[in-house]
């Protein structure tokens, strides 16, 4: 359980009466929102695209509950942080202040399923005000094949130690053709190919037609979650380096992530 860890998903919402997905909403005991919606500035982050859900549902679809499936971390708190709108589309400001939200009410760990490959100095300072609240920073490493040593995609690299970047794995261990990697801006890899999880046509609807480091990401966010559960007196840079030691070595993805 890590039902005490609060986790941000900056994203396109969530549909917080999801089935598998509502047991694990954070509540803000000031107004008894779900999060935060940078568009129109209220506690209402419904989902609009689908995208955040399907995050969502990675990182912590409620466990051992008869339905659908079940997250990485079983019992957790999701706070849905909206800074994409329909369209996946988003800006420096609705992300900067989808972090400040998430980093002064409680979240311990950010998930980011989102990139560009424009540099931004606001962007950067808003990732280093949570790494000095000890906050992780999980970002996806991007959809479009590159190499981000050489292209780099942000927030992913971003030289601040509490990020964490991500690339993704096929069922057989092998780099995704789609996934951006880096020997050194890229961490490690999860899986993010046709990942079963929460979608929002209903509030008991499944999918498994989406692929992406979006979904590689939150397979991160989730073990993170667990071991700050358990190691609650790490710091965040010790709680990062356990994760990275607890990574398998594979032979396709030498030279293309840190692990």
């Amino acid at each position: 359980s890590a039902s005490n860890i609060v986790v941000a998903v900056l994203d396109s919402g969530i549909r917080a009466t999801h089935e598998d997905l509502a047991a694990n909403m954070w509540v803000n005991p000031n107004d008894g929102g779900h999060g935060f919606n940078a568009f129109t500035g209220t506690n209402d982050p419904a989902d609009g695209s689908g995208h955040g859900t399907l995050v969502a549902g990675v990182l912590g679809a409620a466990g051992n509950n008869g339905k659908g499936v079940t997250g990485v971390a079983w019992q957790v708190q999701m706070m849905a942080c909206r800074c994409l709108d329909d369209f996946g589309n988003g800006s420096d400001s609705t992300l900067i202040a989808c972090i400040d939200y998430a980093r002064t009410h409680g979240a311990k760990i950010i998930n980011a399923s989102l990139d560009s490959t424009s540099f931004s100095l606001a962007l950067s300072n808003a990732v280093v005000a949570t790494r000095d609240a000890e906050i992780i920073f999980v970002a996806s490493a991007g959809n479009d094949g590159a190499n981000v040593d050489i292209t780099p995609h942000y927030p992913a690299c971003y030289d601040i130690d509490n990020i964490v970047s991500v690339a993704a794995t096929t069922r057989n261990d092998t780099l995704w053709n789609l996934s951006a990697y880096g020997a050194t801006n890229v961490d490690l890899a999860a899986p993010g190919v046709q990942i079963y999880t929460t979608w929002i046509p209903t509030d008991s609807y499944y999918t498994d037609i989406f692929s992406g480091t979006s979904l590689a990401a939150p397979y991160v966010s989730g073990a993170l979650a667990l071991m700050l559960a358990k190691y609650p007196t790490e710091n965040y840079h010790q709680i990062i380096q356990r994760l990275l030691k607890a990574t398998d070595p594979l032979p396709a993805l030498a030279g293309k992530c840190v692990t």
